[in-house]
C-alpha cells in the first residue's frame, strides 16, 4: 500500500508529453521513486552538466562561429550582433514567445511577461557581467548610442500600447516595422563610414579568430598544483561534451579537420535538424521513397540518404581542405544554435523541476526560473564572447538580441492575433508585474546609456554592479508582487 502514492506520481508524471529531451518529472517520480534525497542531488548534478554542455557549444563552437562569419562577411560589430547574434540568440525565444501569446488562458501575458523578464534579465545583468569580464572597454560611439536609443524607443512604445490596455493590426506590423528599419539603418551607417566601423584592426582580429581556435577554456589551467586533481577530473567530464559536440557541430578549422568527425556531421546533422522542426514535420511521417508500394518514416529516409553521403565521403575524401570553407561555417553556426537552444530548454526543465520537488510557488518559479531560462543562452553566449576578445559584439548584441524578441517574435505574434480580430483591437491584460518589468527595462536602459556616455563612450567596471544590483531589485519586486498577486 505505500508503494501506491509513488505508483499514482509516476502515471502521472508520465501522463503529459516530455517538454524536452529528458522528462525530469518522470525521473523524479518513476525512477528515483520520489525521494527528495536523492532527486535533488542528481538533477543538481544534471543542471551543472546542462550549463557546462551550454558553455562549451557557446565558448567552442557558437562564438568562433561568429566571429569568423563577421571576419568573413566583413560585417562590423553592430552589424553581427543585430543579424548572426540576434538571430542565434534571440530565433529560439521568438518562437517561445510567439506559442505562448497564440495559448489560452494565461498564456498571453505569460508570453509578454517572459519577453520583458528575458529583456530585464539581459540588458541589466547580462550586460552586467559583460561589463566585470572585460571593462573597461570602448564602445562606437555611433552605433551603441543607436542600438539602446532604439532599443529604449521600442519598450517606450510598446509600453504605451500595453498601457492602452489594446493594439490594433498597425501598430503590431510597426513594430515589425521598426525592426527592419533599424536592421536597414545599421546596414546603411556601415556602408556610409566605408571601413571605419570595420576598421583593420577588426579586421585582423577576424582573421586571427580564422586561424586559431577559440575556447573560453583557454587560460584556466594555468593554477598551481593543488588544482591538478580537480584539473583532470574537468578533463574526464568535459571528454563526453566534447566527442559529442565534435560529432555534430562541424569544425571551421583546416588544422582540426578529421575525416571522422566530418563523415559524422554529414550523418547526424541532417537528423538533428528534421528533429529541430519535428513540431511541423513529424519525424515518422510516411514518405514514399524507392518503393512505390511502400512509405517509409521520414527519419529512416534522411538517416539513410544521409549515411550514405557520409559513406561516400569518407571513401573518396582523403586530403585536408587547403582554406575555410564558408558552408561549414554556416553549419556550424546553425548548429550551435541548436545546441544552445536545446540544452536552455532543458535547462530550464530541470530547474522547473527542481523548484516543484522543494515546493517552491509557481509565482516565484515564474519570475525567476523561467526568466533565467529564457535568457541563459544570451549570457552564455554573451559572455563567451566577451571572454573571446569580443566585448563590443557581445554589448551590442545585449541590446539587438532582445529588441529582436520584442519587435520580430512578440511582434510577429501580435500580429497573428490582431489579424484575427481585425479591424477590432487585441486586448491585452493589464497585469502590474508587467508594468514593473517595464520600468525597470527603461531604467536600465536609460542606466547604460548615461553612464556610458558620460564616461566617454567606455563602459566602467563599477557600472557592472550597479546594473546586477538593479537586476537583484527588480527580481525582489517581481516575486513580492507576484506572490501577493497569485
Amino acid at each position: 500500500m505505500a508503494a501506491l502514492p509513488s505508483t499514482a506520481a509516476c502515471a502521472s508524471a508520465r501522463a503529459g508529453p516530455a517538454a524536452g529531451i529528458l522528462d525530469y518529472a518522470a525521473i523524479h517520480a518513476c525512477l528515483l521513486r520520489g525521494d527528495r534525497r536523492l532527486s535533488l542531488p542528481i538533477l543538481t548534478l544534471l543542471l551543472l552538466a546542462h550549463f557546462r554542455f551550454l558553455a562549451a557549444a557557446a565558448g567552442a563552437h557558437f562564438s568562433p562561429a561568429v566571429s569568423r562569419l563577421a571576419s568573413r562577411l566583413r560585417l562590423s560589430p553592430s552589424m553581427a550582433a543585430v543579424t548572426l547574434l540576434a538571430l542565434g540568440n534571440g530565433a529560439p525565444d521568438a518562437f517561445a514567445s510567439a506559442a505562448a501569446l497564440r495559448g489560452a488562458g494565461g498564456l498571453p501575458r505569460a508570453g509578454l511577461a517572459a519577453i520583458l523578464s528575458a529583456g530585464a534579465f539581459v540588458s541589466a545583468f547580462v550586460v552586467g557581467a559583460v561589463a566585470l569580464i572585460a571593462a573597461p572597454f570602448a564602445v562606437p560611439p555611433a552605433s551603441f548610442a543607436r542600438d539602446v536609443f532604439f532599443y529604449l524607443v521600442a519598450a517606450s512604445a510598446l509600453f504605451c500600447v500595453y498601457l492602452s490596455a489594446e493594439i490594433f493590426l498597425w501598430q503590431a506590423v510597426g513594430l515589425v516595422l521598426f525592426y527592419v528599419f533599424f536592421v536597414g539603418l545599421v546596414f546603411y551607417m556601415d556602408l556610409g563610414a566605408a571601413g571605419k566601423l570595420v576598421s583593420s584592426a577588426e579586421l585582423e582580429m577576424g582573421r586571427a579568430a580564422m586561424d586559431l581556435p577559440v575556447s573560453v577554456e583557454h587560460g584556466k589551467q594555468r593554477a598551481a598544483t593543488i588544482w591538478t586533481v580537480l584539473t583532470k577530473v574537468t578533463r574526464v567530464w568535459d571528454w563526453p561534451v566534447t566527442f559529442l559536440l565534435k560529432l555534430t557541430i562541424p569544425s571551421t578549422l583546416p588544422s582540426e579537420w578529421n575525416r571522422f568527425y566530418v563523415c559524422a556531421n554529414i550523418c547526424l546533422c541532417p537528423l538533428i535538424l528534421l528533429y529541430s522542426f519535428s513540431s511541423f514535420i513529424p519525424l515518422d511521417s510516411r514518405i514514399v521513397f524507392l518503393f512505390p508500394q511502400i512509405r517509409f518514416p521520414l527519419w529512416s529516409v534522411v538517416l539513410l540518404v544521409s549515411f550514405c553521403l557520409a559513406l561516400s565521403h569518407f571513401r573518396f575524401e582523403k586530403e585536408t581542405p587547403e582554406r575555410e570553407n564558408i558552408a561549414s561555417t554556416l553549419i556550424s553556426f546553425v548548429m550551435s544554435v541548436f545546441w544552445i537552444s536545446t540544452m536552455a530548454g532543458e535547462l530550464l526543465n530541470c530547474l522547473a523541476a527542481i523548484g516543484v520537488i522543494m515546493d517552491l510557488p509557481p509565482a516565484i518559479l515564474g519570475m525567476t526560473v523561467l526568466a533565467w531560462g529564457n535568457s541563459i543562452g544570451d549570457l552564455v553566449a554573451d559572455v563567451a564572447l566577451a571572454k573571446n576578445g569580443q566585448p563590443t559584439i557581445a554589448i551590442a548584441g545585449c541590446f539587438a538580441g532582445p529588441m529582436f524578441n520584442m519587435l520580430v517574435g512578440l511582434g510577429t505574434a501580435l500580429v497573428m492575433q490582431t489579424a484575427r480580430v481585425y479591424p477590432k483591437a487585441f486586448v491585452l491584460e493589464f497585469h502590474v508585474g508587467i508594468v514593473v518589468a517595464f520600468v525597470f527595462l527603461l531604467l536600465s536602459l536609460m542606466g547604460t546609456l548615461f553612464v556610458v556616455t558620460w564616461a566617454r563612450f567606455r563602459v566602467p567596471r563599477f557600472w557592472g554592479y550597479c546594473l546586477m544590483g538593479l537586476y537583484v531589485l527588480f527580481t525582489i519586486v517581481s516575486i513580492a508582487i507576484a506572490s501577493s498577486s497569485g
